[in-house]
């Protein structure tokens, strides 16, 4: 089992500094400028209540409370008026911060909306190739956890940062209008502060990708266990995946605690720091209440103002961190989304009205990996309404000669023309819509048979009748609680893999190609339910062109010709009975499955 999985999330990390990244988040959240203003203008009316708190604490202390020459009533009314605007200043404040979160919220949601949106549009929309490639992992990840990510930045950092910039301007403006003297004892402590956060920053950022890192594998193995536990526990390996899954639980408990280290670290040191500074301040500031130099409300104003100085700096390290952790997260979300299509049309692309369903493999090379052709100068005509069966043993390259018709990728060399026209010349959901494809494994969409089998066409209740009768489901459907309407998939009853493959080839008859093509279609059924899939295929083969790839020999038979491919190439080709007569690789493929070799 491949513990690594290929997942890595510590390969770039986006730069705080990166101009290019920033404007590329900016055009997500540039349609939600109306509420990012609004945050903005509620943040200076938060910022504005915070700081007259403590002025008006100041106001009531040297106004009223320690005021001798005023009269004992005055007093309590000044300092009830005074305790009113300390209310009306929180309750303004409190309200202001409510609809700064909603605002915040919902641009932020909308923003990420849109991200997420254009980024599955987009992944959807790539070429096979591409995701064979990728981890499932590694693409989920992008699509919830980095989004996530820039969401809780955008959210929880970006404003909040300029409320703490203005914030921290404000505070020493009016701490430098209070006392001078004071102020100046501050400054001497912020520089070493600041080198402390900063310091804090890098190491948090690095344990913070580091447990970004273990959480992948962590997350990597559980998915390919869940996906293979079938695989584990017929092979014993339990054991095996539990001390796997253990060492790298142990890896990311170790991470986790470098990071509680750190932070345990940088908290008391912030206080301390904090502690000293404030006892300076009552140091020199007792002093010169004192000497009468200064007010006992100034004092408590200047302290309480200190403590609102040191606030964001405490937090400061950590918004690093998110920010560099959503930076980190918008490289990779940007990277996929700049990831280009491969296969391209021109945007005139034809699409023809009727198919006659001829189709010609011109020289055609192909290669999966660079230096390993999988096809070699593949050459082959199927004319209209004729059917082709196509054999030959594993890594022939049977498959790939479907991929390429389909095309999920373009030759290495030659053309594949359909009616005449290279397939790179036409409209690609075109070419789709006109082949029909049942695959050997087959996808159920959680919701009815009927949705499984429409996939949102349009069809009518005699249509459907009448495709579901030719694909062989009428008994399956009458077996069924609610029939049609019986709901399938995850989390509802499942089907067996004959009746999926039924399924299947119901959903080609929907569409009414013409090309029909069976990739494997009866590899995992029984022999009764392979019966009913050969007289579904012999009532639709009918002016039709059929492509037919089969291990089973047996279902190829009645193909007007056989293709025997072998290492990429065409060994031999005919019909069954020419080619049992030549006692070719054919005849011993035949002689092999039926045990007679």
């Amino acid at each position: 089992m491949n513990h690594d999985y290929g997942y890595f999330e510590d390969e770039h990390l986006g730069q705080i500094s990166d101009l290019r990244l920033w404007r590329r988040i900016v055009r997500f959240v540039r349609p939600q400028w109306r509420w990012v203003l609004l945050s903005i203008l509620l943040a200076s009316i938060i910022t504005v209540t915070s700081l007259a708190l403590p002025r008006i604490m100041q106001l009531a202390i040297d106004g009223y409370l320690v005021a001798g020459d005023l009269e004992a009533a005055e007093r309590l009314a000044g300092v009830t008026t005074l305790a009113g605007a300390f209310f009306g200043a929180v309750l303004v404040g409190f309200v202001a911060n409510f609809f700064q979160v909603l605002a915040l919220e919902w641009a932020g949601q909308n923003a990420m909306h849109a991200m997420r949106q254009s980024l599955f549009s987009h992944v959807v929309g790539l070429d096979l190739s591409f995701f064979h490639t990728r981890p499932v992992g590694r693409l989920v990840t992008r699509l919830t956890n980095d989004i996530q990510n820039m969401h809780e930045m955008f959210t929880s950092v970006i404003v909040t940062l300029f409320n703490d910039g203005v914030r921290l301007v404000g505070i020493l403006g009016i701490m430098f209008w209070m006392n001078w003297r004071l102020t100046l004892i501050l400054s001497v402590t912020f520089p070493l502060m600041l080198l402390i956060t900063l310091w804090f920053g890098r190491l948090s950022r690095d344990a913070f990708r580091e447990i970004r890192s273990r959480l992948a594998g962590i997350n990597a193995t559980i998915q390919e266990t869940v996906s293979g536990i079938g695989i584990i526990q017929i092979f014993l390996r339990e054991k095996d995946t539990l001390s796997h899954f253990k060492e790298l639980n142990h890896r990311y408990y170790r991470a986790t605690f470098t990071q509680i280290r750190i932070f345990g670290v940088f908290m008391p040191l912030i206080e301390v720091m904090s502690a000293f500074t404030l006892a300076l301040i009552v140091w020199y500031g007792g002093g010169q209440v004192l000497r009468e130099h200064m007010t006992l409300g100034i004092l408590t104003a200047f302290i309480a103002y200190m403590r609102l100085f040191f606030q964001p700096l405490r937090e400061l390290s950590q918004k690093y961190s998110i920010v560099q952790s959503a930076m980190a997260s918008a490289e990779r979300i940007f990277q996929m989304l700049e990831t280009p299509r491969t296969l391209t049309w021109p945007r005139d692309a034809p699409t023809p009205e009727a198919v006659r369903g001829d189709i010609v493999f011109d020289s055609v090379t192909f290669e999966y990996e660079p230096g390993r052709p999988v096809l070699r100068n593949l050459r082959f005509h199927v004319e209209p309404g004729e059917t082709l069966a196509i054999v030959g043993a594993t890594g022939s390259g049977k498959s790939t000669i479907i991929n390429l018709l389909e095309r999920f990728y373009d030759p290495l060399e030659g053309s594949i023309r359909l009616d005449g026209r290279d397939l790179r010349d036409l409209d690609l959901r075109w070419i789709r819509e006109q082949i029909g494809l049942v695959m050997q494994d087959v996808l159920i969409i959680p919701g009815t048979l009927r949705e499984n089998i429409v996939l949102d066409r349009e069809i009518g209740e005699a249509e459907i009748g009448e495709i579901v009768s030719l694909s062989q489901l009428g008994e399956v459907v009458k077996g069924l609680p609610d029939g049609l309407e019986t709901h399938i998939g995850e989390g509802a009853m499942d089907l067996s893999a004959g009746q999926r493959q039924l399924l299947a080839f119901a959903r080609v008859l929907a569409r009414n190609p013409r090309i029909l093509v069976l990739d494997e279609a009866t590899a995992n059924v029984d022999t009764e339910t392979e019966l009913l899939i050969e007289q579904a295929v012999q009532s639709v083969m009918a002016h039709r062109t059929n492509i037919i790839i089969a291990h089973r020999l047996s279902t190829i038979r009645r193909a007007d010709r056989i293709l025997v491919m072998d290492h990429g190439v065409i060994a031999e080709q005919g019909a069954h009975e020419e080619l049992m007569a030549r006692h070719g690789v054919y005849y011993h493929l035949q002689m092999l499955q039926n045990g007679t070799a």
